[in-house]
């Protein structure tokens, strides 16, 4: 549809990263609320069912969107740089049989999988999460069709509420469904004895019974957000268009065939989308590699990981042998916290994405340079003090957020892992918007060679730790730092050397270490300061704030923070303002 009244948005770099930054925090704490209530309602055991379910999700969603999402937005982008308008319109239809077809068959290879899956794993209690996941991978598809379209438009607006509305549902629709499944199933059991005609003998069994299904429940949010979300997109495409005039679209030269468009798609998809589906395999292989390998201690030597956790592990989960998917799951209450920071910086990758592309391909080695150094200084503004703060305070807070909740033990495994996680965390987001530059630049095979090397390198690391007791679950940990740390050392490598720009790196990285350690120390400090006056809770909430103003602080006082990125930010102009009265920036 085009659009002859209204001009087209184009947002720059910061702007599409603080619309979709905006919404991906508010996504994420909707999230985050959503785990932690999941986990204070479920344990170790509950939290352990859901991570398993994504575990097979998210290579298999992977592989059915195939890197077709960043093909597009990459061709969008391009195509508009051309002032190739009909292109653009034709590489929206020619995309959408694709991610139908891949939605479907990906859809079906789920539910037959996940049979299997849950016996690799030993959970086959696990069955109704993946089951209720499953819908979710068609959605997402028909979603991917959109949101690759309006970003290639540098309009990140449509991606942001639909990602809203998936998060709304999941919190709202899934806890609600899974709070009443388990009040009817526990009313079920105390007037009868059974559960769904099962016969339980104790709490404990009727529990183990019970959570599965109420897990289940929950995932059917995420689910009809999926539905609610594409139809939202489906109809902001439909009464709203693009933004491209028809003026444009007849001054646009003719447009290739759908066999070119196609051929340039696939071959553009292929390398992003198996770097992708590599990285989404490791993780699945990580997680049963986690599992089987902490089960397999617990057959051989069992005393040597109870002598580590003691009483933290219960006894209902030793004797019902679901100690591995218990661990599992304290390692995922980290990982809550822990994706967070991940997240902000893969908005970075993806408003990234067209931005550098436009650059690129007009041949402005200058706006390149300046592309590239906003995109890593904000990257590392964000993600070394959140990784280093995350390993500094990981006991506080995680005995914060999930406070209320009888999952205590949980928290102190989950604390220990985390503290080790936060550093794994630099290099894990980092990575993102390094390779998406990368593939800005048309070399989209490298990205696909660098993961495919940390994929292998996880896996081996996490097979050798994982098995040792006095490691176990921070086995995990240590593979991810060694995994990303090679793929962002190698991407930077690599970016150097294809857009023949160096970067500041004094600005990029030096600066924002400096600032970030300051962070950490404040952050330490004050929290023991606060613990001798008030509770720990607003010990923490107290020791974060000044970890922040310290940190702003510290950034001005080094100049870290340049002109052009407060322009780019919402009322950059009063801010720049501001700054310059105050000379904190020059």
């Amino acid at each position: 549809m085009s659009n002859t009244k209204k001009e087209r948005k184009s947002q720059s770099f910061l702007k599409g990263a603080a619309i979709l930054g905006a919404s991906m925090i508010a996504v994420k704490l909707m999230g985050m609320i959503y785990k932690i209530l999941l986990s204070n309602m479920y344990g170790g055991v509950g939290t352990g069912l859901f991570n398993a379910a994504y575990a097979l999700y998210n290579p298999l969603f992977m592989l059915s969107t195939a890197g077709f999402p960043i093909a597009i937005s990459r061709m969008v982008s391009e195509n508009v740089a051309k002032k190739r308008f009909r292109d653009v319109k034709r590489i929206h239809r020619v995309s959408v049989p694709i991610f139908v077809l891949a939605g479907c068959i990906c859809f079906i290879a789920m539910v037959l999988g996940s049979f299997l899956y849950v016996k690799i794993i030993k959970a086959e209690n696990a069955i109704f999460a993946l089951l209720c996941l499953s819908p979710t991978i068609f959605f997402g598809c028909l979603m991917s069709i959109y949101r690759g379209y309006f970003e290639g438009m540098r309009n990140m607006t449509p991606t942001a509420v639909s990602e809203i509305i998936e998060a709304v549902f999941k919190l709202f629709f899934g806890f609600t469904a899974s709070a009443v499944t388990m009040k009817l199933l526990n009313s079920q059991y105390e007037s009868t004895g059974y559960v769904l005609g099962t016969k339980c003998s104790s709490t404990e069994d009727a529990q183990a019974v019970i959570i599965p299904i109420a897990i289940g429940a929950a995932i059917t949010g995420i689910s009809l957000g999926a539905v609610f979300g594409f139809l939202y997109l489906f109809i902001k495409h439909k009464r709203s268009g693009d933004g491209i005039t028809n003026e444009e679209l007849v001054k646009s030269p003719k447009p290739r065939s759908n066999g070119a468009i196609l051929k340039t798609m696939v071959k553009t998809a292929i390398p992003v989308g198996m770097g992708s589906i590599i990285m989404s395999l490791a993780d699945m292989v990580d997680a049963t590699l986690v599992q089987r390998r902490i089960d397999h201690i617990m057959q051989t030597n069992p005393k040597a990981l109870l002598d580590i956790y003691g009483s933290l592990v219960p006894d209902s989960v030793y004797h019902s042998g679901q100690t591995h998917i218990y661990l599992y799951g304290c390692y995922g209450i980290a990982l809550t916290l822990m994706m967070l920071v991940s997240a902000v910086t893969q908005v970075f990758g993806t408003t990234a994405l067209p931005s550098v592309t436009a650059a690129w391909t007009s041949g402005d080695k200058v706006q390149m340079k300046k592309s590239m150094e906003t995109v890593l200084r904000v990257t590392m503004l964000v993600t070394i003090p959140s990784g280093i703060g995350m390993s500094v305070l990981s006991e506080p807070l995680l005995s914060l957020i999930y406070s209320g909740g009888g999952v205590a033990n949980e928290v102190e495994i989950g604390s220990k892992v985390l503290a080790v996680m936060g550093i794994s965390a630099v290099f894990i987001a980092t990575s993102t918007p390094m390779c998406s530059m990368i593939q800005a630049t048309g070399r989209m095979d490298i990205p696909l060679k660098l993961y495919t090397i940390g994929m292998v390198l996880k896996i081996v690391v996490n097979y050798i730790l994982v098995g040792i007791p006095e490691i176990n679950i921070q086995g995990a940990n240590v593979g991810s730092i060694v995994c990303y740390g090679f793929v962002t050392v190698t991407a930077m490598f690599f970016l150097c050397r294809t857009t023949k720009i160096v970067p500041d790196f004094v600005s990029i990285f030096v600066k924002p270490l400096g600032a970030s350690i300051a962070c950490a120390l404040a952050a330490y400090f004050s929290e023991q300061f606060f613990d001798i006056f008030v509770t720990q809770r607003i010990a923490t909430v107290l020791a974060v704030l000044v970890a922040v103003v310290v940190y702003v602080i510290v950034l001005l006082l080094l100049r870290a923070v340049k002109r052009e990125d407060i322009l780019q930010m919402p009322k950059g102009n009063k801010i720049l303002k501001i700054l310059e009265k105050r000379k904190l920036i020059r």
